[in-house]
């Protein structure tokens, strides 16, 4: 066994039995390879990557290829999950050298850590235009001996260019923002800039129509992702503008994926992305933040337009969460989320979730054909002669051609589907991933909690509370107020990251909102104060992905980007932002409009690549709405008006007046004769303040007259 055999990412302990002489990214490492004066490889993947597994297999279990990597190369494993800041560097320089990327990543570095050469997956014999993994390292092994010049050379003008390319997508003059393409403008009541009303946004709203799959849904071609980024900013767009067709974007793309093969129809849950334009063919991984993020756009749908299979994914989705991907059944009383489950099992990707026509029958008897209609399964099958299961969407023909009602269907449907979970559970397992991460765990607890308050669902929101507990807890550094960003087996390493940070602010503020118990707004402006001071660059406003005191790369880079997870620099502007109202924090509102700024070329320019940017834009454009709600029964109403879908707004709720929050510190007065002491609803937006009222419903045709 190697040195990884030390470590306790699940993705590290597969590698542990290698041949390969294995670090971790440690000092060590570093310290053998400049004694040595060796050349690096860094190999970086996660432990649900099929890719991964394939190269594993086919070279680094090989003695000779792990021979000559122990012989010319210190190599080092690296989980990305646990490290995405190792990940971003090196992504980027496979990028600039083959305008593309992913897992596995191969890249090869100079003994302090600079790379020189960089690819994804290699092959163990020359295929598809892809030299062997033997024949790369020769190359290189050769090239570093013999022409180390060249290398150093290239070393540094990879990494200047690394360095360089965040600023490629960042302004610090203050034109652009607020004034420009813009006919109309209002002035904000709280600093000399210039409000545009929504023509910006609109152009924004253009640029995403124009990538729209307005055949499958989603956005552009195959493989598909989830998007859920741009779908939120889409559902946003719809609520300021009215714009039907925002709106009937959105539900379009999701009503695909539910129906499609990228939701498991057994087990709940999303898989990563579709491998076609239809979501009929998933690769199997399904990862944690995946099914967060897919949540909350689901909670934001079933506010505007309820369904039953709306409603059924939800419930279907956070049970496959709490049943396989959290330690709840370890330890039931304080829990949290793991990573996600491999794609892969029984040595073949995908073959816990497909099924043959003929294990159908056997499982279903006399429903076979009717629950093969349902769900598109054949004799043939769909997919490597095996059946992905993706559900009709007409079923009306259905229950008329084998004589049934739609009732009776459903039935059938339903006890279908659990004979099915029941058999697939005999089977061998993918492997779960059981390394618990800060930002990911954050996402899940909004996640929790946005179902808590779409489907006003109470079980809910004591799930999100007690891992957000949890999560304060069990991740916190017994000293300097910081976090770690992993927690397996109880074991904590690696400081957190700035996504870390923004997430856990985001869902700290987000139990506040099912809650309504203001020591969780204390503990957000406590992060956010910490993330102030440790990873703020005060020259463009912006923040580093890794806090100041962190040595062990090459560089500090800043994550814009908003790709499968959110950027920690959009959600901690968009944190400012509620912050600065639930607050009445200036300086708050002002950090936020100064991202914003700093980013506002690119957002116009990449809208679907900075979709959360671009709906942080749009909530300062039109101000979030201030709801507070006080008097006896506050905190009744505040959880019936959650129901409704007014995003970006601020409700807080209390029995009583509340000076230290703008919110809460309305005249509120109760009419002495009145028994039924109703709370009253103040709404106000940009310092202008309504009469209050008593009724929700009334406060909520308030809000639709003024979004």
């Amino acid at each position: 066994m190697n040195r990884l055999q030390h470590e306790t990412s699940p993705y590290l302990l597969q590698h542990a039995h290698n041949p390969v002489d294995w670090y971790a990214w440690k000092p060590e490492a570093f310290e053998h390879a400049r004694k040595e004066n060796k050349p690096i490889i860094v190999s970086i993947g996660y432990a649900t990557c099929h890719w991964c597994h394939v190269m594993e297999r086919e070279s680094f279990e090989n003695e000779e290829v792990a021979s000559f990597m122990n012989a010319h190369f210190v190599c080092i494993k690296v989980d990305r999950e646990e490290r995405p800041d190792v990940d971003m560097i090196y992504m980027e320089a496979c990028q600039i050298i083959n305008q593309s990327g992913g897992w596995p990543l191969n890249c090869f570095l100079t003994p302090e850590g600079k790379p020189f050469f960089a690819g994804t997956y290699f092959p163990p014999v020359p295929m598809h235009n892809r030299p062997s993994w033997l024949q790369a390292m020769k190359n290189l092994s050769d090239a570093f001996t013999h022409k180390r010049e060249v290398v150093e050379e290239q070393a540094d003008k990879l990494t200047a260019m690394i360095e360089q390319s965040d600023k490629a997508l960042i302004q610090t003059s203050d034109v652009g923002l607020w004034t420009s393409d813009v006919e109309e403008t209002v002035a904000s009541k709280t600093s000399n800039v210039q409000r545009p009303i929504s023509n910006v946004i609109d152009s924004i709203f253009a640029e995403i129509g124009d990538r729209s799959d307005i055949e499958s849904g989603g956005f552009g071609t195959a493989p598909k992702f989830p998007q859920t980024h741009t779908l939120q900013f889409l559902l946003d767009y719809y609520f300021y503008s009215k714009n039907i067709g925002a709106l009937n974007h959105v539900v379009f793309t999701l009503d695909r994926m539910m129906h499609g093969g990228i939701y498991d129809q057994v087990g709940g849950g999303l898989s990563r992305y579709a491998t076609d334009n239809d979501w009929l063919i998933p690769h199997f991984e399904k990862m944690l933040y995946d099914n967060a993020l897919w949540i909350q756009v689901l909670a934001s749908v079933y506010k505007i337009k309820p369904t039953a299979l709306l409603k059924q994914t939800i419930t279907d989705t956070l049970d496959f969460v709490l049943r396989e991907l959290s330690s709840f059944h370890e330890n039931n009383t304080t829990f949290g989320f793991y990573a996600g489950i491999d794609a892969d099992s029984e040595g073949k990707e995908g073959a816990f979730y497909v099924w043959d026509k003929k294990e159908l029958k056997k499982i279903l008897g006399k429903n076979t054909e009717i629950f093969c209609a349902l769900y598109h399964a054949t004799a043939t099958g769909n997919w490597e002669h095996t059946n992905i299961l993706w559900r009709n969407e007409l079923t009306a023909p259905i229950a008329q051609q084998f004589g049934k009602t739609l009732d009776e269907l459903e039935l059938i449907r339903k006890e279908s589907l659990a004979k099915l979970f029941r058999e697939r559970n005999k089977r061998e397992r993918p492997i779960t991933d059981n390394k618990m991460l800060l930002s990911w765990n954050a996402l899940m607890i909004s996640g929790y909690a946005k179902a808590a308050e779409a489907l006003h669902n109470d079980l809910y929101a004591k799930i999100a509370e007690d891992v957000l507990k949890f999560a304060l807890t069990q991740f916190k550094k017994e000293k300097g107020g910081g976090y770690y960003r992993t927690v397996t087996k109880n074991i904590k390493q690696y400081d957190a990251f700035l996504e870390d940070y923004a997430c856990l602010i985001e869902a700290t503020l987000d139990v506040y909102a099912v809650t309504f118990k203001t020591e969780y707004i204390e503990t957000a402006q406590k992060l956010t104060e910490y993330v102030l001071e440790n990873f703020l660059d005060k020259t463009d406003n912006l923040f580093f992905f890794t806090e100041r005191n962190q040595k062990d790369l090459i560089l500090r880079k800043k994550d814009i980007f908003d790709n499968a997870t959110p950027s920690g620099n959009s959600t901690m502007a968009r944190n400012f932002l509620r912050l600065s109202v639930l607050l009445g924090n200036e300086m708050y509102k002002k950090q936020a409009e100064q991202m914003v700024q700093s980013v506002s070329d690119a957002v116009k320019k990449y809208p679907t690549a900075l979709a959360r940017w671009a709906s942080v834009w749009q909530a300062m454009i039109h101000a979030p709405a201030e709801i507070g709600i006080i008097g006896k029964n506050a905190f009744d109403k505040a959880k019936q008006l959650n129901k409704y879908f007014i995003p970006n707004s601020v409700i807080m709720a209390n029995n009583l007046r509340d000076e230290k929050y703008p919110i809460l510190s309305h005249n509120y007065r109760i009419d002495a004769n009145d028994k039924t002491e109703e709370a009253q609803i103040f709404i106000c937006q940009n310092f202008t303040c309504h009469a209050p009222i008593e009724s929700v419903h009334e406060a909520w045709n308030l809000i639709m007259k003024n979004p």
